[in-house]
């Protein structure tokens, strides 16, 4: 189940970063340092940044850093903190829809509007990036690939040629994970450019609905134990 919610993931962080690239003007909601080179472009052509890229790293370090301490909150009182902020970020990729439906296209990025779309996606995808560096620490993050592409091509080349003493299956296991994370991220950028040429903002309720399906591949809700007597 772990390897199947790693690949929603990735999917997911490959569409809202294609989807809010070209809805908003280049902003990347996922790969939120990507903002400091669009950033720095605009300063180097004697442009003003958006303000959108501007506010998109505090925006995502704070809800980082609030999405560790509920986590800690809810997890010393035996609540499941990671089905919690998965519903969270749910409700965040929701209204980023809903804001996109009912005011998009925008032609001025820094409107309010887009700015809180914007926002909102950004906030979605740093609970995403909280959650898998807590309970996901085994699979590589969901929204920066090139890391994993670069261990894609080192097992590649560790298969054609083996060196003494490489544990030929784990590799091979090692890669085809990897391949299925960097094609979920990659298919989910695809996705994106389609459907938003071909539906517009609706493209955006997409990231919603897989959102959904990464809670049901958590499966049922775990009861507490009770205490014995």
């Amino acid at each position: 189940m772990k390897v199947l919610l790693a690949v929603l993931l990735c999917f997911n962080a490959g569409f809202v970063d294609a989807a809010g690239f070209v809805a908003l003007g280049g902003l990347f909601a996922a790969h939120v340092t990507g903002n400091f080179v669009t950033i720095a472009a605009s300063l180097a052509h004697g442009d003003t940044p958006s303000l959108t890229k501007v506010l998109a790293l505090p925006v995502f370090a704070i809800v980082v850093l609030c999405a560790r301490e509920l986590s800690l909150f809810l997890a010393r009182r035996g609540r499941d903190d990671f089905r919690i902020l998965m519903a969270a970020k749910l409700v965040l990729l929701a209204h980023a829809a809903l804001v996109a439906v009912q005011n998009g296209p925008f032609y001025d990025h820094d409107s309010p509007a887009a700015v809180m779309m914007g926002m909102t996606l950004v906030a979605a995808m740093a609970l995403q990036n909280a959650l898998h560096r807590t309970h996901l620490t085994d699979s590589p993050p969901s929204t920066v690939m090139t890391g994993t592409f670069t261990q894609v091509l080192v097992d590649i080349a560790n298969l054609l040629r083996p060196l003494k003493g490489t544990n030929i299956p784990a590799t091979r296991a090692r890669l085809g994970r990897m391949s299925a994370y960097l094609a979920a991220f990659l298919f989910g950028c695809l996705a994106a450019a389609l459907l938003y040429r071909a539906v517009g903002m609706w493209c955006l309720f997409v990231p919603t609905f897989v959102a959904v399906a990464e809670i049901f591949t958590l499966g049922p809700d775990p009861t507490p134990q009770k205490d014995k007597a």
